[in-house]
């Protein structure tokens, strides 16, 4: 396995440096920096601040040689320069990446164990009433666009704060700006309750199809010849399910999680705006915003690599979950 590990990861090098080189190309054609920086400043600045500007952005270079400086400089710690002279991207980069991440993770672990639990209720019920409700909320939820469920909850959350006379729900930022008492177990309790919205928002549209997909898996697992075998030597249901069936269903579920990671960020982009976090999403947005190219590339480079990983992640894992996978 660590021989295959080795492999998947020098293959990944080549391969995100082509993708990194075509998004650059695609961002630093998007907008030029420098002639925003000379039409929005109030005085306009002089030529000579515009030509400071521009060097200090590397506009003046190529973009071959921009890309290459980059991309040798992210190696060394150096993410290049921002349109924002006095801001280190890659300080705030990963500073925003742990906000993202806390709302990424309970999201996924979220939709995961709901996905499992629903999807293999709605498998051994097939067809009655439980399994049709499910069926029903799955695509309800699929059918959902993200920024409209997310406005919707922030809405609820707010009605349900002014009912209840209390904050719990917090429906700005990742937590409140100041606390009444400042403990351990009130900050923990604030972060929570800022948590819940957007991981209920996340969650909910990735559990949609991840039930669809254990399900699916379930029931043509349930009608395998190892599962009736089983069965036949007088096995208890619940082991047959958990020790037999489950853990080979869980096979494509991994899978579509591990391609979902993407989609997964790019939601999140959306509910950080929504809920005013200070993530990878407002960085985007703010990097999109001013022509930011550096900080832009920064926020994709990272993308690009937990992708990647989890896809990685999610081979290496076949094995774990069904012993007859092998990697040489």
């Amino acid at each position: 396995m660590l021989a295959y590990t080795v492999r998947r990861i020098l293959v990944s090098v080549p391969v995100l440096i082509v993708s990194t080189f075509i998004v650059f190309l695609v961002v630093v054609n998007s907008g030029d920096p420098v002639a925003n920086f000379a039409t929005s400043r109030q005085p306009p600045p002089s030529r000579a601040a515009v030509t400071a500007f521009a060097r200090h952005i590397h506009a003046d270079q190529p973009v071959a040689e921009r890309y290459w400086n980059w991309i040798t400089g992210v190696l060394h710690g150096d993410w290049g320069p921002s349109v924002q002279s006095n801001l280190d991207i890659g300080h705030d980069l990963f500073t925003r990446f742990r906000v993202t991440v806390t709302l990424v993770a309970a999201a996924m672990l979220l939709a995961l164990v709901m996905a499992v639990v629903f999807g293999v209720f709605s498998a051994i019920r097939q067809y009655s009433v439980a399994d049709y409700t499910i069926t029903f909320l799955g695509f309800l939820f699929l059918a959902m666009p993200v920024f409209w469920f997310a406005v919707l909850l922030k809405q609820a959350g707010i009605w349900f704060n002014q009912e209840t006379g209390s904050q719990f729900l917090g429906t700005i930022g990742e937590k409140s700006p100041y606390l009444e008492v400042d403990t351990t177990w009130n900050e923990f309790s604030d972060r929570v309750g800022h948590l819940i919205l957007p991981t209920i928002t996340l969650a909910l549209v990735s559990f949609a199809s991840w039930t669809r997909y254990t399900r699916a898996a379930m029931l043509e697992v349930l009608d395998s010849d190892y599962v009736r075998l089983a069965r036949a030597k007088g096995l208890r249901r619940g082991r047959v399910l958990t020790r037999h069936a489950l853990r080979t269903a869980l096979i494509p579920l991994a899978t579509v999680t591990a391609l979902d990671i993407a989609i997964i960020l790019g939601g999140a982009v959306i509910t950080e705006t929504i809920f005013q976090w200070h993530g990878m999403g407002e960085m985007l947005v703010q990097a999109a915003t001013t022509l930011d190219v550096y900080r832009t590339m920064a926020w994709l480079l990272l993308s690009a690599v937990v992708v990647i990983v989890f896809n990685l992640f999610a081979d290496l894992l076949y094995a774990v979950l069904d012993p007859r996978i092998r990697y040489d």
